[in-house]
């Protein structure tokens, strides 16, 4: 599943191609899974839309538009206002690209927005896990907090009377929106925790180490555009480098890049957590 940096990398992507355009027309596949907001709200929502922006929210990309004006007999009688949001959740295996129209249209593809530069913008999912939303009054809320802008003091507190395993804290994103598996263990190897540790057995320091692990990972990977595990890759179709980085996340087995111990792979609530068992305590 995308994580954060892969989102980011994405919605950077995005706003380089598509701000400022607009979107001419909307079409929307024969399945349901995908459509979290009604097919006819989705496409009411974003035809004639001005893209005003692009950005990650948590694991989500939501695009600020700009609706057009209406006449007061239309505003009456629709929920149409003068700005809303387009919110797409990549799921497991969900892609959103910038095609030319005359592109084939790949199998799993569900949703097509054709915009006034000429442009497409795609959405390609074949698990279907994806989600495809608006918000009418442009007020979504990914929930829990941003690691990359998160003050130390409030980072503490997120996980301060909690006693489940750190590595289960980590991927709440009531918490800590946007960080997931890969991410989770590269930032509790540098900090030196294991993914099992409990919560409350998490000193103050380790958990200040861990708060800049967390944020020097998540930064590296933006650098790289993420890491292209299974199919992501980023809005033009390029896979990202980080994965070339990873210290221990799909390394079962391997040397620990800095004590040689063999990493160990275990499952915490149904997740696969990789760690050192010399380096990690």
């Amino acid at each position: 599943m995308p994580e954060l940096p892969e989102v980011e990398t994405i919605a950077r992507g995005l706003a380089t191609r598509v701000i400022g355009d607009v979107i001419e027309s909307v079409w929307l596949g024969q399945k349901p899974e995908p459509l979290k907001s009604p097919a006819a709200e989705i496409a009411r929502t974003l035809e004639g839309s001005r893209i005003r922006a692009v950005h990650r929210m948590g694991k989500h990309i939501v695009f600020d538009l700009e609706r057009p004006k209406t006449s007061k007999r239309r505003k009456a009688e629709t929920d149409d206002n003068s700005s809303a949001q387009w919110i797409v959740h990549l799921g497991m295996s969900g892609r959103l690209q910038v095609s030319e129209t005359n592109a084939e249209v790949v199998k799993h593809t569900h949703a097509i927005l054709k915009l006034k530069s000429g442009l497409e913008l795609r959405f390609v999912d074949p698990r279907r896990f994806g989600r495809l939303s608006v918000a009418t009054t442009g007020n979504f809320d990914a929930g829990g907090v941003e690691p990359l802008e998160v003050e130390l003091e409030k980072f503490t507190a997120l996980f301060r009377g909690r006693k489940g395993p750190i590595k289960s804290a980590l991927l709440n994103q009531k918490l800590l929106r946007g960080v997931g598996n890969i991410y989770a263990d590269e930032s509790l190897f540098r900090a030196g925790i294991r993914p099992r540790r409990r919560v409350n057995t998490i000193s103050r320091e380790q958990l200040r180490r861990l708060y800049l692990a967390v944020r020097e990972v998540l930064t590296e990977a933006i650098a790289l555009g993420g890491s292209s595990i299974s199919d992501y890759v980023d809005a033009d179709g390029e896979e990202g480098f980080f994965q070339l980085k990873h210290r221990v996340y799909g390394r079962e087995g391997d040397p620990c890049l800095v004590c040689k111990t063999p990493i160990k792979r275990i499952v915490i609530a149904g997740r696969s957590s990789h760690y050192c068992p010399k380096c990690q305590r």
